[in-house]
């Protein structure tokens, strides 16, 4: 039998009891004071949980991270090589671009553009090597690099990027080496070799690094545009080009338009405003050959946007920027290929050519904005690409200009509006990417999602002065080498186009197909 003080008092006693302490005076402000003692313990247990690091392993949110010379070191060789490896996934673009150009071209022209495509690649390895380096990412001026000359004096890393300079250097040269490739697409079949010699040097040493500063340099009068003290420093944002719509392929297809325009069309092009039956251009002659090259061109757009961040550590800005490459790809496609088979020459027809293009009209729009867009934006904006693409196609057609592989619609043309699309597709969301991961204090944001004209302004300022500068500088080269004494002229000489094997065997003595 259990005793009286081990007999647990029933629900109704620990109710009773508790009135009854609450009753009295003493009982009551003891229990507030225990009370008080016990919120001001945790809240001290929280401050320490929110200050002392070691409590929770994880760092204070108001402090910086720092890191240790190892985490630092680890941090840098990530970046490198994830750098590296982007650059690689580029400079495998140059497979693509010969393959395309090579299977959209006629089958006389074939070697010259196999020729042209290594030529174009050997010439900028050197110059960028020698000046254009140093041109367009040493520090100088709003206008020109000054330093860096043959990588001399250059420092071991990039800037406050933590990359290897020489990772970088090899990232860049990749791309100086997409832009000369662009730049002889429009030229096809009927520019002399000699010719081509010259003006790749000239776009790959002078053109395209002086140029690509004012908007990628330390110092360039775009990238500082906005900020006190620099160019219109009352528009208040700076120029913006994540992966290159205007450092790389406004110039690469203006340079290409300027071109086209000096040389003139082939010999025997017949354009549709002079004959519905026979006008348009010539049948590819190896649309096998072109399709593979767009979907080489395609994988190595995954080097070129996403690489573009420079760090590994932005998984999260990679993600979205290759996710966004791939749906401005499929939208330019579909757009271009349903608006031909509605619209085009041939109706009722679904046209490889435009579909290819439309592909790549998708990649080149998302090149500048792919940081700071959404999937569905993406979306769009690779709708409208393929639209310009189809449009400019058919404009180029009607100005008498001989595109053989539509340079100037897919790479000048969509370089212009993807410049433009960042300041009308931003979210607000996103700022840039960091060697440690993404900064969104800072992020931009459009016309469409509330942000204004402002960025739109900056945009359609910047790109506006690449293109008329680039024009401008490629339109006296263009017409300075036509004016040459043949073999350095331009224009290759006419049997050189009309003769037995055409391009081929008049600059290079060989066919592409032989049969034994």
């Amino acid at each position: 039998m259990k005793s009286a003080a081990t007999i647990r008092p029933g629900r109704g006693d620990y109710f009773a009891r508790i009135r009854e302490n609450m009753s009295k005076q003493k009982n009551w402000k003891l229990g507030l004071t225990i009370f008080a003692g016990k919120m001001i313990g945790l809240f001290l247990v929280l401050l320490a949980m929110s200050t002392l690091t070691g409590i929770v392993g994880i760092p204070a949110m108001a402090a910086a991270p720092t890191y240790t010379p190892m985490e630092t070191n680890l941090v840098n060789s990530i970046n490198t090589v994830w750098t590296l490896v982007a650059a690689f996934l580029v400079f495998g673009m140059q497979a693509g671009f010969v393959m395309l150009e090579a299977g959209f071209a006629r089958k006389t022209e074939t070697v010259n553009v196999l020729i042209e495509c290594v030529l174009d690649t050997a010439i900028c390895g050197i110059s960028f090597w020698a000046i254009g380096y140093a041109f367009m990412f040493s520090e100088g001026n709003g206008f020109i690099g000054q330093h860096w000359f043959f990588l001399q004096g250059a420092p071991s890393m990039y800037g406050t990027t933590g990359i290897a300079l020489l990772a970088h250097w090899i990232f860049q040269f990749a791309f100086a080496d997409t832009a000369s490739t662009i730049t002889s697409g429009a030229m096809i079949g009927r520019t002399s070799f000699r010719g081509d010699i010259l003006y790749s040097i000239v776009v790959t040493a002078l053109i395209y690094p002086i140029i690509g500063h004012w908007a990628w340099g330390p110092d360039g009068f775009l990238a500082t545009m906005g900020s006190k003290g620099n160019f219109l420093p009352q528009l208040g944002q700076p120029f913006r080009d994540f992966a290159g719509s205007s450092v790389v392929h406004t110039i690469g297809g203006v340079v290409s338009l300027a071109g086209a325009i000096i040389l003139g069309p082939r010999i025997g092009r017949v354009f549709l405003r002079d004959d519905k039956e026979r006008g348009g251009l010539p049948a590819a002659h190896n649309l096998p050959v072109a399709v593979t090259g767009a979907f080489l061109l395609w994988f190595g757009w995954y080097g070129f946007n996403p690489g573009s961040t420079l760090s590994a550590m932005d998984a999260i800005g990679i993600g979205r920027v290759a996710a966004n490459t791939t749906l401005a790809a499929c939208g330019g496609a579909l757009s271009a290929m349903f608006l031909a088979f509605f619209l085009g020459s041939f109706k009722g027809k679904f046209d490889v050519g435009f579909s290819v293009n439309g592909l790549l009209g998708g990649l080149v729009a998302i090149t500048a904005p792919c940081y700071w867009v959404s999937p569905f934006g993406s979306i769009i904006i690779g709708l409208i690409a393929g639209a310009i693409v189809f449009g400019g196609i058919y404009l180029l057609e009607y100005l008498r200009i001989d595109d053989p592989v539509g340079a100037v619609p897919v790479h000048g043309l969509n370089g212009i509006f993807g410049t433009w699309a960042i300041g009308l597709f931003a979210t607000g969301e996103f700022g840039a990417a960091t060697p440690i991961g993404a900064d969104n204090s800072a992020p931009v944001t459009g016309l469409f999602y509330g942000g204004g004209w402002d960025v739109f302004i900056a945009q359609f300022i910047g790109n506006g002065i690449i293109t008329l500068a680039t024009f401008t500088i490629a339109i006296i080269l263009m017409w300075t080498i036509n004016k040459l004494p043949y073999p350095f002229k331009l224009r290759v000489e006419p049997e050189g186009e009309t003769g037995v094997g055409g391009l081929d065997v008049f600059e290079h003595g060989a066919e592409a197909y032989t049969i034994h």
